[in-house]
């Protein structure tokens, strides 16, 4: 049973990864004209096409920083990826995209870059942590923190 699953498991996988890549291979492969089909302006056309880049840049970091967060959430590491967030959206993205946008004039673009500053700054601690941490000593933790549960004859739930 627990192999049908594990099989079921990686098959969805496997075509939500298709269809995701299809997807955005044709937002790729269009994005020139694909912005016509909802508008007939030609600076909104423009724009798209202008943020293309900056959605596959967040596409792939937004892949890569919440499975590092769920890394760091499944360690016990709550309070560290809270301050790593908030640190990093407020202390890092929103000034930065502020700075860009407003000050710099780069608009919408500058603002998104602001917050990929931030985003790619909390991959960066998240991705350092995780490759600095002795994950032989994690497992030690976690069999001790298992077994003061085996030791109890008493049911969890009652």
């Amino acid at each position: 049973m627990c192999h049908q699953m594990r099989s079921l498991s990686v098959d969805c996988t496997t075509i939500s990864g298709w269809l995701f890549m299809i997807s955005v291979g044709f937002n790729a492969a269009a994005r020139d004209v694909l912005s016509y089909a909802f508008t007939e302006g030609e600076q909104v056309a423009a724009a798209v096409s202008d943020l293309c880049p900056l959605l596959a840049l967040a596409i792939v970091l937004n892949g890569i920083q919440p499975v590092l967060s769920g890394v760091a959430v499944g360690c016990g590491w709550q309070a560290f990826v809270a301050y790593v967030n908030v640190g990093c959206y407020y202390g890092v993205g929103l000034p930065l995209g502020s700075v860009l946008g407003f000050y710099f004039q780069f608009g919408a673009k500058g603002i998104w870059l602001g917050m990929l500053g931030g985003t790619t700054m909390q991959t960066m601690i998240l991705l350092w942590v995780t490759f600095r941490t002795d994950w032989n000593k994690e497992v030690e933790e976690a069999v001790k923190r298992l077994s003061k549960w085996e030791d109890k004859k008493e049911p969890i739930l009652n």
